[in-house]
């Protein structure tokens, strides 16, 4: 029960910052997701990070059906065409609708930062009641430096002196998360 106020709580959270959420059945689906909204919003590429082994072959041939580029690395040569970054967040937190990535990898941090669209798949394991909660996780991170953790709530967003907002300034234009009901969950 808990951990559906804490599923509850993070859409509230995240929808106020004009977050998309949608549960996905399986990483097929978040893959699907992710390549049909590229194509529906005309890009042609997408960069990924954070698949691995079956998953990476299963995006890839995705990717090649639906005739979307898929860059997973050296992000800085593609930096101008960069349209969707479709990426495995580490932590959700409910209390703010935030995500938590271990952004490392330079290309995972180009990828969310230059895309016009980020796509997060959450595995529902990993979404935490609030950042307290994350602290035994963080300790073990920051142990091992270097580390760059980037905190993410909602798509990029500034505004000037006149109270005019704009968005995808400083990152992406739009922040989807895809919630995976993994087997932990």
């Amino acid at each position: 029960m808990a951990l559906q106020n804490d599923l509850n709580l993070f859409k509230e959270k995240a929808a106020a910052v004009q977050v998309v959420i949608a549960e996905i059945p399986d990483l097929t689906a978040a893959f699907r997701y992710g390549v049909d909204l590229t194509i529906k919003q005309g890009g042609k590429s997408m960069a990924a990070f954070g698949w691995e082994g079956g998953d990476r072959a299963a995006l890839e041939e995705a990717c090649q059906r639906a005739g979307v580029l898929l860059l997973k690395e050296n992000l800085r040569e593609h930096t101008a065409g960069l349209h969707t970054a479709l990426t495995l967040a580490d932590w959700g937190i409910a209390a703010t609708g935030s995500l938590v990535l271990d952004s490392g990898s330079e290309d995972l941090r180009l990828a969310t930062m230059l895309a016009e669209i980020h796509i997060a798949v959450l595995p529902l394991s990993r979404l935490r009641p609030d950042s307290e909660a994350m602290e035994a996780d963080l300790v073990r991170l920051m142990a091992a430096p270097p580390s760059y953790l980037a905190f993410i709530t909602g798509a990029s967003r500034t505004a000037d002196i006149e109270r005019v907002l704009t968005i995808g300034v400083h990152g992406p234009q739009e922040l989807y998360v895809l919630i995976l009901k993994d087997q932990e969950s």
